[in-house]
């Protein structure tokens, strides 16, 4: 009744080695099976022993030998091999594990990549290329299968850092019995078509990156500082010790026309103050002595001219106190301004 419980597992790596594996330590306790081959068909088989078992904890649990057909059959047996406990033919082409892709290089272009690899040998059409990538932002892996031996993938952001990795697949049930596909190739990591060693490396640079500019920040905060305490120290500076000023620039005629001679520019510069003085002398007026002739004279101009005598004259007793008349149209109102009166008529203001 043991043959009806046996199960094996049967894998045919790349139609090149096949391994077979059973529960042996479970199945038969206390016994070390022994197994045997053969491809051959009809009555006429050869058997063969098993080249290398797979062990568990000493018992015989499995066989790894070479794949030379298409059509195999398996025998287990007792230690001795007087006694057959299971057999099974099959066809070693269902149960084929394909190796890994080779040589496979990756295009990026925008937002698509297309991943390749070699042609292997054999069956192609019962291959597939799956490719799996995943961003730092994804948990899981995103997945896309094409035929052999190119795959591509659209909606990829250069701004990410993105993990792939590709395997070839046997197609069930038209190929394999068993969905068996190869083991992944390398995991690489891609970045706007720059391979990279990790994804760490791009979160590491985005790190430095904030760094950089933090310090340039703190660099440019610790100048703008430094010039508004240096411009307050100025004005401190100019308020407690004032500048003494340079006469160089106070007398640039002197240095600049005269060489510093002092002598030469003090005669021209005595002679363009008379002349502006002269320019822009101001109205005489007229100052006459205190007397009775005087004030008939004054009668005599009429409403246009007006004399007063200076209070401070008056007030030392000077006989010859002076008088002031200045001719300007005025209104007649009296008003007093810095201690001086002033008459205001039509025609004339008067200060005293």
């Amino acid at each position: 009744g043991w043959k009806d419980v046996i199960r094996t597992t049967i894998i045919n790596f790349n139609n090149e080695k096949m391994q077979i594996t059973w529960a042996g330590r479970e199945l038969f306790p206390g016994e070390n099976v022994s197994f045997s081959y053969t491809f051959d068909e009809g009555k006429h088989k050869v058997w063969k022993p098993c080249p290398t078992y797979l062990l568990d904890q000493d018992y015989n649990s499995g066989c790894l030998f070479k794949t030379e057909g298409p059509t195999l059959a398996i025998s287990i047996r007792n230690s001795n091999g007087s006694e057959e406990l299971f057999s099974k033919s099959l066809k070693s082409d269902f149960f084929i594990k394909p190796n890994r892709p080779e040589n496979v290089t990756f295009f990026w272009k925008e937002d698509t990549v297309t991943v390749s690899c070699n042609k292997p040998e054999g069956a192609v059409k019962c291959l597939r290329l799956e490719l799996q990538y995943k961003s730092k932002f994804d948990k899981e892996w995103q997945s896309r299968t094409s035929k052999c031996c190119s795959v591509g993938e659209q909606g990829f952001d250069p701004r990410k850092c993105y993990s792939f990795r590709v395997r070839l697949k046997r197609l069930v049930p038209y190929c394999n019995v068993v969905n068996y596909s190869s083991d992944w190739e390398a995991e690489t990591f891609w970045m706007n078509g720059t391979l990279l060693d990790s994804c760490d490396d791009d979160i590491k640079s985005q790190s430095n990156t904030v760094i950089v500019l933090s310090c340039l920040l703190a660099v440019l905060l610790v100048i703008l500082t430094f010039l508004i305490l240096l411009c307050k120290w100025q004005r401190l500076q100019k308020s407690v010790m004032p500048a003494i000023p340079d006469p160089k620039y106070m007398f640039a005629d002197l240095f600049n026309e005269h060489n510093g001679n002092f002598q030469e520019w003090i005669d021209k510069t005595d002679h363009a103050v008379v002349q502006t003085k002269l320019e822009y002398e101001e109205q005489e007026c007229i100052i006459e002595a205190e007397s009775q002739q005087d004030e008939k004279n004054s009668d005599k101009q009429g409403p246009r001219e007006k004399i007063f005598t200076f209070s401070g004259a008056a007030e030392n007793n000077d006989p010859k106190a002076a008088q002031i008349a200045c001719l300007m149209p005025t209104s007649n109102t009296i008003a007093s301004f810095a201690g001086f009166q002033i008459l205001m008529n039509d025609d004339m203001y008067v200060m005293l």
